[in-house]
């Protein structure tokens, strides 16, 4: 079985823990109201992706839960951006997450120190599993990636594959010819990788270990 990975709940709260992160967030944080949960990102100024989680709403803010390995980094740089909002950040209860292979089935990538700042929100599908708002107003990163969606820039996305031997995170998809992606997450034979749309269906492998695509639920 593969192992699951501890996290840790960031617990946001303050007056201004709304308008703080509408614009730190991807997504729109008025979609609260009609649904429990809101899969969102947070990006740095180029666009690419810090963290990725699903914020809840609580009595006094907002809670949200990322990998216990990057979660004193995330408070840290959330209080850098802080300036003078009424926003307070505090590390709370630990938890362990759902099954890894779960989230490689359904295509949801875990974001963790291997992955964190290397890959903008369309390369890691964000926009296919409803994680960005394109009519929310100003966010962090928010020029960019609106700038790859409405360019259709989009020419590397997240795929699954699996393998017949166990891979890692960070390891490098080869065409054959030249390292063209990453492996994103693993879970036994089952991964992400991230790699060009225009290699997805060539022959590709991974030191040397043959990969074979398999689906995603939500891309064909």
């Amino acid at each position: 079985m593969p192992e699951k990975i501890a996290a840790s709940i960031i617990n946001v709260t303050g007056s201004d823990a709304f308008d703080f992160l509408q614009g730190q967030l991807s997504n729109d944080l008025r979609l609260l109201e009609d649904k429990p949960t809101l899969l969102t990102a947070w990006c740095n100024p180029k666009g690419r992706v810090i963290c990725l989680t699903n914020l809840t709403r609580t009595a006094g803010g907002y809670d949200f839960a990322v990998p216990t390995e990057i979660a004193d980094e995330i408070v840290s740089r959330l209080t850098m951006f802080r300036f003078r909002a009424k926003v307070d950040f505090e590390i709370g209860a630990s938890k362990t997450s759902a099954d890894p292979s779960e989230a490689i089935h359904s295509g949801i990538p875990c974001i963790g120190r291997e992955q964190s700042e290397k890959f903008t929100p369309h390369m890691l599908n964000l926009d296919l599993l409803g994680a960005i708002s394109f009519d929310k107003g100003c966010y962090t990163g928010q020029e960019i990636v609106a700038r790859t969606h409405y360019k259709g820039a989009t020419r590397r996305r997240t795929l699954r594959f699996t393998s017949a031997e166990p891979l890692a995170a960070g390891d490098k998809v080869s065409d054959g010819k030249r390292d063209i992606g990453e492996v994103l997450n693993t879970a036994g034979l089952d991964l992400l990788a991230v790699i060009p749309l225009d290699k997805a269906d060539g022959d590709l492998t991974v030191n040397g270990i043959t990969l074979t695509r398999q689906s995603l639920p939500y891309l064909s």
